[in-house]
């Protein structure tokens, strides 16, 4: 992973280690989503740059507090927002 378990343990203000793979997978998973989307892989990043960090912080943080796919009665959205803004400057794009 690029982005520690403490950093985003700090980011959502969590302390105790109950939830710690739980939110090891949150974090691979958003690594994995903006991997993805920026045609890349985030471990050949180096240094990896604050935005993709907060990034990945964004996600993972998100994808924690909201589990389900589809919630009733809130509005919510797949991806929070500002996330594709943060990685759009380090995406591969192919012609």
């Amino acid at each position: 992973m690029s982005v520690s378990l403490d950093l985003l343990k700090s980011q959502m203000n969590l302390t105790g280690t109950d939830d710690d793979a739980l939110l090891s997978h949150k974090i691979a998973a958003a690594e994995q989503w903006i991997s993805d989307q920026i045609g890349k892989d985030l471990a050949d990043i180096d240094p990896m740059p604050a935005t993709l960090t907060e990034a990945v912080l964004q996600l993972a943080a998100a994808w924690y507090e909201q589990r389900e796919a589809v919630l009733i009665g809130i509005d919510a959205n797949e991806v929070p927002f500002g996330v594709r803004d943060l990685i759009r400057p380090y995406r591969e794009w192919v012609l």
